[in-house]
């Protein structure tokens, strides 16, 4: 059996993490892309796979033109995680004085594979390896920091924390935040939640957000009406203390089934009333538009508060938002006490502001005058 062809590097090796191997090297520019795969995100059988956003083809371009230019400086090292695969033969001889025995130096010994089966992956620096591949600069060596595992989990956690300050898209990063265990710099932790909560109305069968939701892995793909970042932020609201599913988050942790419980019956109540302006795009629907969203999402916590508090939560729900219905203007008409049409709402704070306090004073009447 013929043994496959490897790229042999002199390189720096220590640990970090749960006794993790990183290495330091330099290849040339158009090594990167023979050595390593972009992971790209997507779903396979509502399955999470990979964690690198499309190529920016624009972005590609200008940097290889840059590099095209001739002599150029390019510090900024690619990221790559590797599989337990690569070999290091450490270097004969004495230590460095003055040198620390946390760091060897020796030869790193990758394999070359064709794409689709290479033994490292790209996590931070896939438009500049393309770029790098497409500018045919030969004799600029480029830095590379690399870590051997070749778990996903690991990768996505590393592909977060070095992005978050970079400007990633949001809805990539939220969508990832459920697949990885780390512990969350403080500012994505409060996304955590809502994006599980938009995964699994997405994926379950029975939700009434099933397939209905626009996630960053599935871009172009036919069907979904309703953009996560709108339903993330009501989510994000609902879960506030004293919010329709703020009760369900205490001291001892999270409970997902009663918040789930709690979407279902209300959205699907959502979906039952205003049954003509669900599942439609955006265009023919503010229902499905983020503006409707978000204003649902708002009108939940009083709705759901009183509900949940009945002998039939679901009767209270949708005895609620038939009280509502009559006076929603979602797919045609006038909404009457604002002077809107039905299409002028937009993901304006204005607007969002303006339709939900309309609709949160309306539940308010009507509820005491239904007693």
């Amino acid at each position: 059996m013929t043994r496959a062809p490897v790229l042999s590097v002199r390189a720096l090796r220590t640990r970090q993490g749960a006794s993790l191997d990183v290495f330091a090297f330099f290849i040339r520019g158009d090594e990167v892309m023979k050595i390593a795969d972009i992971s790209r995100l997507h779903r396979d059988e509502n399955q999470l796979r990979g964690f690198q956003r499309k190529e920016i083809k624009s972005h590609v371009s200008e940097i290889a033109e840059f590099l095209k230019k001739g002599e150029v400086l390019f510090p900024n090292a690619i990221i790559l995680a590797l599989s337990k695969e690569v070999a290091f033969k450490l270097s004969r001889g004495p230590a460095p004085q003055g040198g620390t025995d946390a760091v060897q130096s020796g030869v790193l010994c990758i394999p070359l594979r064709p794409e689709g089966q290479r033994a490292a992956w790209i996590v931070d620096g896939q438009q500049r390896s393309l770029a790098l591949s497409k500018a045919n600069q030969s004799d600029l060596l480029v830095p590379i920091v690399a870590f051997v595992s070749s778990d996903l989990e690991v990768q996505r956690e590393q592909f977060i924390l070095v992005n978050k300050a970079k400007p990633l898209p949001s809805r990539l990063i939220d969508e990832l935040l459920p697949e990885v265990s780390v512990d969350l710099p403080r500012d994505l932790a409060p996304r955590l939640i809502p994006s599980v909560l938009c995964n699994a109305l997405n994926q379950d069968p029975v939700s009434p957000f099933h397939k209905m939701i626009k996630r960053e892995s599935e871009a172009g793909v036919a069907g979904p009406v309703i953009t996560d970042t709108p339903l993330m932020s009501a989510l994000q609201s609902n879960l506030r203390p004293g919010g329709a599913l703020g009760s369900y988050r205490t001291a001892d942790g999270v409970d997902l089934p009663s918040m789930l419980q709690a979407l279902h019956i209300y959205w699907g109540a959502v979906r039952t009333i205003f049954g003509e302006a669900w599942g439609r795009p955006a265009q023919e629907s503010r229902l499905t538009h983020s503006v409707g969203v978000r204003v649902m999402g708002a009108l939940m916590d009083p709705i759901w508060t009183r509900a949940d508090a009945s002998l039939d939560p679901r009767a209270d729900v949708a005895a609620s938002l038939a009280r509502l219905a009559p006076h929603c203007r979602w797919t045609s008409g006038v909404w009457e006490e604002l002077g809107w049409a039905w299409d002028d709402p937009q993901s304006t704070s204005k607007h969002i502001k303006g339709l939900t306090d309309y609709l949160l004073r309306l539940d308010r009447e009507l509820s005491r005058a239904s007693r």
